[in-house]
């Protein structure tokens, strides 16, 4: 017996099934409506400089930012593929400890990496001091030292902090592929190269190319690292154009730029993986049997795989608790403590709103029977991959002209200016975090209710039970443990993110990224340290977090 309706009134559109779609399709479009904003913008700017961007100062920022996407692109591939061949196909000292040290530079976000390296390898640092020290040089004059502050050094720094992503992808596609293939392979009399060229790599293209590709999509929308280092990109293009020429039409035009890299670079990517095709060829894979490394080879197989490790997190980490404790009196500046507050609470409103949103999303289009729903769910994933600095303009610009006439309206109304009420909060903050790591959320609820069986949510519908009452009865106790995950994931992201936090911050608002930023832009180290030290401590969360479902 169908269960009567308890409001007639309601039209058929907003009942049920249909009110969830509607719900669904409106989170989608506002995730989407910041990009849209922004090709909005670029064209119909109040001036247009395009002309002038391109005669000057444009192909400075795309060369920059071309030679810094291949250049880490290429040296995460084979850095993070190596070791991740290495450690899953061979024994060799240290190897139980680097798999997992490998993936602990992803708790260092690049541009605290960056002042580090420069305090360590700068004039004053202690690695000139002691070749001054050891072969009696006086003054600077006396040797040549590589300029620390340069594209070379900024593609170093960036390359030891990305190249997890692709030990990550490469490991686990490497530990999926049976171990006979390879000895199918030894048999045939292939050698170890041969092995690894012939067999392991065109098995693992696929997730090499993925990580390869979240390389360089972090690489375009990196600013702290470049800025630090005085690297043009089109990433610093953006804050010059915007912030210092006060040009918002020539900022997004350039933002048109980086959106059009990152989707060519996502079009390649899904066009190399959708042309692959591996298979399993039987329910009883054996395991990789890892060979023994001897003499010399183990101890360069240690040492490949160490060197990252020590570059991307020993060496950061060092320095920073190095000047920690030489200033301890810095943990207690009110400031930081303010900003420390700062991030944990908009952190975990953007991470609540982000994977509360994802999941009455995913749980929308599941139930509709509509295309546009399931043809736009894909399309919210784009905000992962658009740059901060991009985002910042699709945020701030038409929030803005919405404040600026809602301020209005509320003066005319009460006669009371109630000043700014969404750019001047955090507001555009929690707003920019969720449009930007909204594929996180939506990728865990789609993945975990996928796994929950039909034939529940069927039950309940059956005994009575509203689509409100499946979801919180049914599908979220099952879920939990992926939404938590995604929670902690995206409070995360939201703590390191620069880009977006310098473009939409309130006035007089810091949070450890903006903090460390500004401390270290201003060669004052002593008080960047703290809430950098603070950013990897949460990071290390995630990170325990990745090798604990890597196991």
């Amino acid at each position: 017996m169908t269960p009567k309706n308890k409001r007639p009134w309601l039209p058929i559109f907003f009942r049920g099934e249909s009110l969830w779609s509607a719900w669904s399709v409106f989170l989608a479009l506002i995730v989407i409506m910041p990009l849209l904003a922004v090709v909005w913008i670029a064209l119909t700017p109040s001036e247009n400089i395009w002309p002038h961007l391109v005669a000057t100062t444009l192909p400075r920022y795309l060369a920059n930012t071309l030679i810094m996407m291949l250049s880490v692109g290429l040296l995460s591939a084979v850095i993070g593929t190596v070791a991740a061949w290495l450690v899953t196909m061979y024994e060799f000292p240290l190897r139980r400890v680097l798999q997992w040290a490998l993936f602990l530079p992803l708790a260092v976000p690049a541009y605290v990496g960056a002042f580090a390296l420069v305090d360590f390898l700068e004039y004053a640092g202690p690695v000139q001091q002691g070749l001054r020290a050891v072969f009696g040089w006086s003054s600077a004059q006396d040797y040549w030292f590589p300029e620390i502050r340069s594209r070379g050094a900024a593609i170093i720094v960036l390359t030891a902090s990305l190249f997890p992503y692709v030990y990550l992808l490469a490991r686990a596609a490497f530990r999926e592929v049976s171990g006979a293939s390879f000895e199918v392979a030894r048999t045939l009399g292939a050698s170890p190269l041969q092995r690894f060229v012939k067999v392991g790599l065109p098995l693992a293209r696929p997730a090499i190319a993925a990580g390869a590709a979240i390389c360089m999509m972090e690489t375009v929308n990196d600013f702290g690292t470049v800025d630090f280092y005085a690297v043009q990109t089109l990433t610093t293009g953006i804050f010059t154009v915007w912030l210092e020429q006060n040009n918002a039409g020539g900022a997004a035009q350039i933002a048109i730029v980086v959106l059009t890299l990152i989707l060519v670079l996502v079009g390649l990517e899904r066009s190399g993986r959708s042309k692959a095709r591996t298979f399993r060829q039987s329910r009883m894979d054996r395991p990789v049997e890892r060979t023994l490394m001897l003499g010399r080879r183990r101890w360069m197989a240690t040492l490949f795989c160490l060197v990252p490790f020590l570059v991307g997190f020993v060496l950061p980490i060092a320095v920073l608790v190095s000047i920690s404790s030489a200033s301890p009196e810095a943990w207690s500046d009110p400031r930081l403590l303010k900003a420390t507050w700062n991030t944990v609470r908009i952190g975990a409103i953007a991470s609540l709103v982000t994977v509360g949103g994802a999941v009455m999303l995913v749980y929308g289009v599941r139930l509709g029977r509509g295309r546009l729903g399931r043809r736009l769910l894909p399309v919210t994933s784009i905000g992962y991959a658009a740059p901060g600095a991009v985002l910042g303009i699709g945020v701030l610009i038409p929030l803005g002209v919405l404040d600026h006439q809602l301020a209005d309206g509320i003066l005319a109304v009460t006669g009371s200016d109630p000043g700014l009420l969404l750019t001047g909060t955090g507001f555009a903050l929690v707003y920019a975090y969720m449009v930007r790591f909204f594929t996180i959320g939506q990728g865990a609820a789609d993945a975990a209710m996928a796994r929950v069986a039909p034939s529940l949510p069927m039950a309940a519908r059956s005994l009575g039970r509203s689509a409100r009452g499946t979801l919180s009865a049914v599908y979220l106790p099952m879920i939990k443990g992926s939404i938590g995950t995604a929670l902690l994931l995206v409070f995360v992201d939201c703590v390191k993110e620069l880009p977006a936090t310098l473009l939409l911050r309130p006035f007089n608002f810091d949070t450890l990224a903006t903090r460390v930023y500004e401390k270290a832009s201003l060669e004052n180290l002593t008080d960047a340290t703290p809430p950098a030290l603070l950013i990897s401590l949460v990071g290390l969360a995630a990170v325990a977090l990745l090798a604990k479902s890597n196991r």
